[in-house]
Order: C-alpha cells, then sequence, then structure tokens
C-alpha cells in the first residue's frame, strides 16, 4: 500500500469512528517524531503494539481485501500463564462495504466482535477439525449476546448493529460489511497479530508498504524499523 493512501485511510477513518461518538486515545494523534521523543515514556504503547493497524493484507486490493483497526489496550502474554494481570484486549474497527477480512483462526485468543454502528456485519464461519485445518463438514456453535446458534459449516451469522458474537480459540471466521461501513469493537484476551493470526490462504497480517509521502502516524507495524535506535 502506498504511504499516501494509508494516510487518506487514517484520517477518514478517524471521523467515522467520531460520528458514532466515539475517540480515539491522545496517543494516536503523535506524529512518528512524537512518538520517537517520547518512547521512554510510554513502553505500553510500543510493547503492547497499541495503535494503528491498516492492513490490505498484502494483496494490494484495500477495497477489496482489508481492514482498519487501532488497538486502544492490550494485555501482558506472560500473564496468561498465571491467570492473573492484564488479560485482555480491545481494538476498535471499520469493516468497509464489501469489504472481506479472510478467513482465520487465533490459537490463544477468544473475542468478541461487537457490531458498534453503521451496516450489517457478516460472518462466514466454519469448525476446526482435529489437526486445526478448517473443517467443510461439521457444524460450529457459537455464542450471540449469551444466545447459543448454531450453524452448518461455512454458515452466515449476520449481526445487526448493537449485537455482537463470541469467537472462542480454533473458530474460523471471515467477515465483511453489508449495506454500509461498519464500526467494529473487539474486546478478547491478550492480543499478538504477529503469531496467533492462522490464514486458510496465503496472506500478509500486515501491508507492505510504498513510501511516497512521510507517515501522519506510525503503524504497529512501523515501530520496529522507524523507532529502532
Amino acid at each position: 500500500m502506498k504511504r499516501s493512501r494509508i494516510n487518506e485511510i487514517m484520517l477518514q477513518g478517524d471521523e467515522f469512528i467520531r460520528s458514532f461518538g466515539y475517540v480515539l486515545p491522545p496517543f494516536a494523534y503523535w506524529t512518528p517524531e512524537e512518538l520517537r521523543a517520547r518512547k521512554a515514556q510510554a513502553p505500553g504503547i510500543l510493547d503492547a503494539r497499541l495503535g494503528w493497524d491498516i492492513t490490505d493484507f498484502g494483496a494490494g486490493d484495500f477495497d477489496a481485501l482489508g481492514l482498519f483497526l487501532f488497538t486502544v489496550r492490550n494485555g501482558n502474554a506472560a500473564d496468561l500463564a498465571t491467570g492473573r494481570g492484564l488479560l485482555y484486549a480491545e481494538k476498535i474497527m471499520i469493516a468497509r462495504q464489501d469489504q472481506v477480512t479472510p478467513m482465520h483462526r487465533h490459537v490463544i485468543k477468544g473475542e468478541d466482535i461487537i457490531n458498534r454502528g453503521g451496516g450489517r456485519l457478516t460472518l462466514e464461519l466454519f469448525a476446526s477439525d482435529a489437526a486445526g485445518s478448517l473443517d467443510r463438514k461439521a457444524g460450529v456453535t457459537v455464542m450471540t449476546d449469551g444466545v447459543e446458534r448454531s450453524l452448518a459449516a461455512g454458515g452466515k451469522l449476520k449481526l445487526e448493529p448493537g449485537e455482537s458474537i463470541t469467537l472462542t480459540p480454533g473458530i474460523w471466521h471471515s467477515f465483511w460489511a453489508e449495506g454500509a461501513d461498519v464500526l467494529i469493537g473487539e474486546v478478547s484476551t491478550v492480543n499478538d497479530d504477529r503469531t496467533d493470526n492462522i490464514f486458510a490462504d496465503p496472506v500478509g497480517r500486515f501491508a507492505e508498504i510504498e513510501e511516497d509521502e512521510p507517515p501522519m502516524h506510525l503503524l504497529v507495524s512501523d515501530y520496529d524499523d522507524w523507532l529502532a535506535p
């Protein structure tokens, strides 16, 4: 993706989020220079990979295959071993109309995906087989706002604004917005996007960036390169 396109998506995304009364935290608006100058004061941002995450999954067509994410808070993976401490994460996301997030599952993370407003959020769901691969025969059962729902393999579950789904580790899911763009909330256990996304087809979790203009704000995938000593 071109950096100019990412900058544009950031501006559009922030405006869309604000239209629902949600405001990103102050560090969202730090420039790269501000983040570099304050990184010693902000290990909780850098170590937890809080911040902007805009991806085309390496396909080069963000409008068709892509997702806007901002990680607002994230706990410590080491705490999961003890069951005490910061065990949670929160994201705010935008799925554009007919824009697909590809089929994937998580090994560790359990999550609630919430339609916070806009159009209808549609999820395609599969169970895992004994080896963890996508099972195209077995049905899948999930919870939607505390209500159990059972679907055939590949069943599509549609969430209206205000509705949510709970996805436990191992449930394969793809999703997209119908009718209009959708603001999505995600509440989950500790999140590690570098290691805990298993895709059904070969894709890249983070976009490859063409630097055609300076970044307005850094992506989480920029931190290692742009903030190195």
